[in-house]
């Protein structure tokens, strides 16, 4: 007995089947992610080091290199790439697709803990992410306030926003933009330290004395016991002022006649801007492969928290929303999947003239649709743009099996053949067809599974997705519709009014195809014609269409990415975003929001003379300009800002990494003078070639250094050693952590060097006294 048969023996059967199916299919899809895409990125790992102060030659040597060094010999690296710059080493380490995220950073971090060791041993500690150093955030929340200071703002934003979404599954990090962060500046004057003798040095081992908070036991009573704490520690800038630096039976020096103690920010070379006014914001970056639309659903839920409990001049508002457009593309094929229903369905009834028999293939879509959520689910897979885009195709293909059986057994009955019968014989009929159709069609889709690489992480969803389908409707088509067809369908002695009106359409339609089939069965040699001139034709425009992963979608976004020359300031940097902010503010009318960062201080190639700038637009259905059209305005208006070397980029549709850079070259050298030979004549020929707009390199040999030699023979008759004098300049030029103190119950910096006013020029190096 076929399983047709024992469903339309047993139709309760039959429909629980069914409806088993649909059942899982309800429990997988609510169990489903939401993205864009499929997960097509790469894991990434960055490990980050700060050395402050250091140029880049020695952060290359003794940061950089070391690290690599131990990096190289991980399993499954796909490429490993490094930034030394002033004060910072990124080492951004990108695995095969296929290897687990949470191994590569595992690995990582234990090959950094063993080349901790070969660091310098006043270095911070290698920060370890599971991230892109160059991943653009997909939410950014403003913080503001008309009573509050830039600090107080920045102590908010990442003791109350920062810490509550740090938690927040699949974050890779929580930055804050524009940060201010509290620390003690200890100002020196050079001046003032060399009338009493005395060197930076000496600032720093009196406040490692002075700063102190050791623990002080208890104290045990016949029935009470006490804790002893020393109130040792240093907090206001007061206390700073009056600390003793030295002391004999003499004079008393304190920090105050030495310099001077504030209260300032930690990092005072960055500035966040929204159309020109300083801000701070909150901005998450994602984990490679990371949901973010359930990462920014989380986050709204945590927001609704958190205000609930701010004070009322704090205002937290969501400056954009990158899944914003991902949930309206979503949304845009959800509308589909029900308009191609809803055209299948009123096709079906249009040639098969009933309702009854429309009736069996629309039950048998749904239930096939339904299903294929299931396999997705088992799979791991997500609801994405080409998931969907499979469920939409599969309309048009779960459909064809229902009507193929309904069609038979509708056959039989009017032979004379009773419906159980009709059914039976009718659906034993085309058995194998169903089969062997279905299984042409999976072995068209599942391949896809064995592509390895982008394309076929991209594209193993889709065609796993319509195999399913295909899958499901045949079996429904096998067991549910044989059952239907013999409950719904009967012979009409006559047909409806819609059947008579609409059949001489029909019959002329099909004598116009029986007289055309003929005509061309007396010439069959031009089938070979017409196979022949169809496969030419399209091998011809398939090598002259454009090639390209995705096309450019107009996302109502673009960063501009500004560099100045080597040895630029934070203060020349500042004043050219301005600029850039003002013009484009005035002329791309079509302008919502600009959101300027100077001198970041995060990604892999940020320095002091850098910046970006992101321009978000109005709602693509609201102005007539797209997207890539305003892009190519605000380059040759760039054009005219010699400044800075500054170019316009927009975000890639799938697969985008280094800000959205479509095209990226690597040039390989054994060492930096055969760079410094090969990079000219490269960036030449890349500047002729009319397909770039904009060439640029991230390797900088020309920045300004000011070499100090040492006089080792004078300085030993004096009794100087060359660890005093680096250490000295050290202290005095790099802004280098000299402590902690506490403010408020936290933690914060002690930084110490010398007033700007001293530090001016070369000449001022001459006033140390060491």
């Amino acid at each position: 007995m076929s399983i047709s048969s024992l469903s339309i023996r047993r139709p309760v059967l039959a429909t629980v089947m069914s409806i088993v199916i649909i059942l899982f299919g309800v429990i997988g899809y609510n169990f489903l992610g939401v993205r864009e895409y499929p997960s097509v990125d790469p894991p990434i790992i960055t490990v980050s080091t700060n050395y402050t102060g250091a140029n880049a030659d020695v952060i290359e040597s003794q940061i950089t290199e070391p690290l690599e060094e131990s990096l190289n010999g991980i399993a499954g690296i796909r490429t490993m790439t490094s930034v030394s710059r002033e004060g910072r080493s990124t080492i951004t380490v990108e695995f095969e697709l296929e290897i687990d995220m949470e191994t590569a950073a595992n690995d990582v971090r234990d090959r950094v803990s063993r080349a901790v060791q070969r660091l310098p041993a006043d270095v911070d500690n290698p920060i370890v992410s599971k991230a892109d150093a160059d991943s653009s955030p997909i939410v950014f929340l403003n913080v503001r306030s008309d009573l509050r200071d830039p600090m107080d703002l920045s102590e908010i934003a990442n003791t109350v926003f920062k810490e509550r979404f740090e938690t927040i599954p699949g974050v890779s990090e929580v930055r804050v933009w524009g940060s201010k962060r509290y620390s003690m500046r200890l100002w020196m004057d050079p001046g003032k330290l060399a009338a009493y003798g005395l060197t930076p040095m000496d600032i720093r081992q009196a406040l490692d004395r002075e700063n102190v908070e050791l623990p002080s036991g208890r104290i045990e009573g016949a029935n009470t016991e006490l804790t002893v704490r020393t109130m040792s520690r240093l907090e206001t800038p007061e206390e700073f002022n009056n600390m003793i630096i030295y002391q004999d039976a003499n004079n008393t020096v304190r920090f105050r006649d030495v310099g001077m103690a504030t209260l300032a920010p930690e990092n005072e070379r960055t500035v966040l801007k929204r159309d020109g006014v300083p801000m701070v914001a909150v901005v998450l970056i994602p984990q490679p492969g990371a949901n973010n639309i359930a990462i920014t659903d989380e986050f709204y839920k945590r927001l609704e928290l958190i205000r609930a409990d701010l004070p009322d001049d704090i205002v937290a508002t969501v400056a954009f929303d990158v899944t914003d457009y991902i949930k309206d593309s979503i949304a845009e094929v959800q509308q589909t999947i029900f308009i191609a229903f809803l055209l299948v369905v009123i096709i079906i009834f249009l040639f098969l003239r009933d309702w009854r028999t429309t009736l069996i293939p629309v039950i048998v879509i749904p239930i096939a649709l339904i299903g294929s959520f299931f396999f997705m689910f088992i799979a791991g897979y997500s609801i994405n743009v080409l998931t969907l885009l499979a469920i939409v195709l599969a309309i048009g293909l779960v459909v064809d099996d229902a009507i193929v059986v309904m069609e038979n057994v509708y056959a039989k009955i009017e032979q004379g053949m009773n419906p159980v019968q009709a059914g039976v014989v009718g659906s034993k009929e085309i058995f194998f067809a169903i089969i062997s159709t279905s299984t042409a069609l999976v072995a068209v889709f599942m391949p896809v599974i064995f592509l390895e690489g982008l394309t076929g992480r991209l594209f193993r969803e889709f065609g796993v997705v319509m195999a399913g389908a295909v899958v499901i409707s045949s079996f429904v088509a096998l067991t549910l519709s044989p059952m239907l067809a013999t409950k719904i369908l009967k012979k009409r002695e006559r047909h409806n009014w819609f059947y008579t009106r609409t059949e001489p359409f029909f019959r002329s339609m099909s004598n116009g195809y029986r007289k055309s089939l003929a005509l061309f069965l007396k010439v069959r040699w031009a089938a070979f014609v017409v196979m022949a001139v169809a496969v030419g034709l399209m091998f011809w425009i398939g090598l002259n269409i454009q090639r390209e992963l995705a096309p450019m979608e107009d996302r109502g976004q673009m960063r501009v990415i500004a560099t100045a020359p080597e040895g630029a300031t934070f203060e020349y940097m500042d004043r050219y975003v301005d600029e850039v902010s003002s013009m484009a503010s005035d002329n791309i009318p079509e302008l919502d929001a600009i959101i300027s960062v100077t001198s970041p201080g995060f990604g892999a190639a940020s320095s002091v003379n850098s910046a970006f700038m992101t321009l978000f637009l109005t709602d693509s259905k609201e102005r007539e300009r797209s997207q890539g059209a305003i892009a190519d305005q605000l380059s040759e208006d760039l054009r005219g800002f010699t400044g800075a070397r500054s170019f316009v980029t927009q975000d890639q549709t799938i697969g985008g990494r280094r800000g959205g850079l479509p095209v990226q070259y690597v040039i390989q050298a054994p060492n930096f003078e055969r760079l410094k030979e090969v990079l000219p004549g490269f960036l030449e020929a890349a500047s002729d070639n009319p397909a770039f707009s904009v060439v640029d390199v991230d390797l900088k040999f020309n920045k300004p250094e000011l070499t100090i030699e040492i006089n080792r023979d004078r300085a030993r008759n004096l009794g100087v050693s060359i660890r005093e004098i680096a250490q000295t300049l050290q202290l005095a030029f790099s802004g280098t952590r000299f402590g902690y103190f506490i403010m408020k119950g936290k933690q914060y910096e002690v930084i110490g060097q010398m007033s700007r006013q001293f530090r001016n020029a070369p000449v001022d190096l001459r006033s140390l006294y060491v």
